[in-house]
């Protein structure tokens, strides 16, 4: 397994969000993670990614326990988080923002900003290169030079997924990556998920939307309370009873 997470649990005072949940990532897997608001989901993400500790539990990738690792090592492993809303840079243009997040940029040394040699100038070639067939592969070539403030939702979530993807992940988080997001956009990054999930990348997904996350999940959770209610094949997992409870009293 790529990823295991077992009996974490994080709590606010007396409250736990996240209530002694467990679950295994296949490498090359698509797990979505459905619940209404309050479930739990963001907090576990937080969890799995280091912005929020765990206060009970054990968290591991590659066979490397990381429960007490900060973010920023985590990243560096390859697993990698996106943000229900996009944190782009806005003044900068949308190339700028997926160069921003390159790891160990070599220009950034005092040094080297002031004279920069040779290896200098080819890493950075290198990042921008890298920046350009990113910004190529998710269809944003055509707004490189756009400032990222200006951009649709749908933009700006996919240049949050080309940030993480400077990166070179092994596993990528997607908070709510089609929320606010027009239906065209949505497939377009459904279809972008799964190509990068075939050349090797696993995902977990977040989402409210749970058509298109049956659509793109090998397997799916969903959680009430801070705690898995049912996990599955997503088409089965969707007609358990207990879930469409959840979901609007029945009708999911």
């Amino acid at each position: 397994m790529m990823l295991t997470v077992h009996s974490v649990t994080r709590q606010f005072g007396g409250f736990k969000a996240v209530d002694g949940v467990s679950l295994q990532l296949a490498a090359q897997e698509i797990l979505g993670i459905a619940g209404t608001n309050g479930a739990g989901k963001s907090t576990l993400f937080a969890a799995i990614a280091g912005q929020q500790p765990a206060d009970a539990g054990e968290i591991r990738f590659e066979g490397q326990d990381i429960t007490h690792q900060a973010p920023y090592r985590r990243a560096r492993l390859g697993l990698v988080r996106t943000f229900q809303v996009p944190r782009e840079f806005k003044t900068l243009t949308v190339h700028e923002n997926l160069l921003a997040a390159a790891p160990n940029p070599s220009g950034e040394r005092l040094l080297g900003s002031f004279f920069p040699t040779r290896h200098v100038r080819e890493h950075e070639a290198r990042l921008a290169e890298k920046a350009d067939g990113i910004l190529d592969f998710l269809n944003l070539a055509r707004v490189r030079d756009v400032k990222a403030g200006g951009l649709s939702g749908g933009q700006k979530k996919l240049v949050e997924l080309g940030r993480v993807l400077m990166l070179d992940p092994r596993c990528i988080l997607l908070d709510e990556p089609f929320a606010g997001v027009n239906p065209v956009l949505i497939e377009e990054i459904c279809d972008r998920v799964r190509q990068l999930n075939a050349q090797g990348i696993a995902f977990i997904v977040i989402e409210h939307h749970l058509q298109a996350l049956k659509s793109l999940s090998n397997r799916m959770i969903v959680m009430d309370r801070g705690r898995i209610l049912a996990e599955g094949d997503p088409h089965a997992v969707l007609e358990d009873p207990r879930v469409q409870e959840a979901y609007m009293g029945g009708v999911v």
